[in-house]
């Protein structure tokens, strides 16, 4: 399911849209936001599922479009289908979870029947395809393989593709390499897969407890960072890092569960990928003098902020 890293980043994305007032949303309503960010990962999920199967399917189409010539050859006439036919792709078709999310979400209306066609073409010119119709019967193990080959191998590596689901999901770069693992994961067991709950009861609770303590404990965690600041100007930092130092800060505080050493690591990862490159060695400064000054004062005694 979603890892920890992925929701502090749709958190950190939350709080940069509140406090630079790029959003309509009301102030105070920053959880519409952070379900927002949830929801699109679900949705990209569900487009990258119907994409890899649409392509398996294409095999049907390719079929009865060239049966349909004018004067079809008798390759026309004899186009191998069983990829369409194959077991797993009809188990993940007719998996009432999977039927409601594309109900909900409608991931048909950004088919591209061009890149379909374009992306099925590539997938019969490969060695694995033609192994893969070459033997009649049904393995299990083979029917798994195809579709694994289909959305490693053909589908993440399309230039064409990626590009395509980066302009209708703008959080493709931050979700790929979670995605890449889901889907992976729901392969090998789809029936154990829940689309309604892409993310757990607990994980959605780590996600709004820790945007609801980064905005109810502002003034505690700048009473800690501003006097580490030094020559700096806490105006002209970026938005960015200040958010990222306060998350940090939070966990310190308030999330017994949470590791310092894991939350400074994880800080620093988002501070290289989404700010300065400065940011990383600037954020990591802060946050280490910060835990260092909190254990030396024997404040690290985590307590979950529970809001008024």
């Amino acid at each position: 399911m979603i890892s920890r890293r992925n929701i502090r980043v749709k958190v950190m994305q939350a709080l940069y849209s509140v406090e630079s007032q790029e959003t309509n949303e009301k102030p105070g309503d920053p959880f519409k936001l952070l379900q927002k960010h949830f929801d699109q990962t679900h949705q990209l999920f569900v487009f990258l599922i119907h994409s890899l199967l649409e392509v398996a399917r294409y095999a049907e189409t390719d079929s009865r479009n060239r049966a349909s010539k004018h004067l079809p050859s008798k390759e026309d006439l004899n186009v191998n289908i069983k990829l369409a036919g194959n077991e797993l792709l009809w188990k993940i078709l007719e998996y009432p979870s999977y039927q409601k999310a594309v109900k909900e979400t409608r991931p048909e209306l950004l088919d591209s029947p061009d890149m379909l066609r374009k992306l099925y073409w590539q997938l019969v010119d490969t060695d694995q395809y033609q192994q893969y119709i070459a033997v009649a019967g049904r393995d299990k193990k083979d029917e798994k393989t195809i579709l694994e080959f289909i959305f490693n191998d053909l589908l993440l590596p399309n230039e064409a593709f990626t590009s395509y689901v980066e302009e209708n999901f703008t959080n493709w770069d931050d979700d790929a390499d979670m995605l890449r693992v889901l889907v992976q994961n729901f392969l090998n067991k789809p029936a154990a897969f829940n689309f309604q709950e892409l993310i757990s009861r607990e994980k959605w609770l780590f996600g709004k407890g820790l945007l609801e303590t980064v905005i109810g404990k502002k003034d505690v965690t700048m009473e800690l960072i501003k006097p580490k600041l030094k020559n700096w100007d806490p105006e002209r930092i970026a938005v960015l890092d200040m958010i990222l130092m306060r998350m940090g800060v939070c966990e310190f505080l308030f999330f017994e569960t949470i590791p310092p050493k894991v939350t400074i690591n994880e800080y620093i990862d988002l501070a290289k990928e989404y700010s300065t490159p400065q940011s990383g060695q600037f954020v990591n400064g802060i946050l280490d003098n910060i835990h260092k000054d909190l254990v030396k004062d024997d404040r690290m005694h985590k307590v979950a902020f529970k809001p008024s």
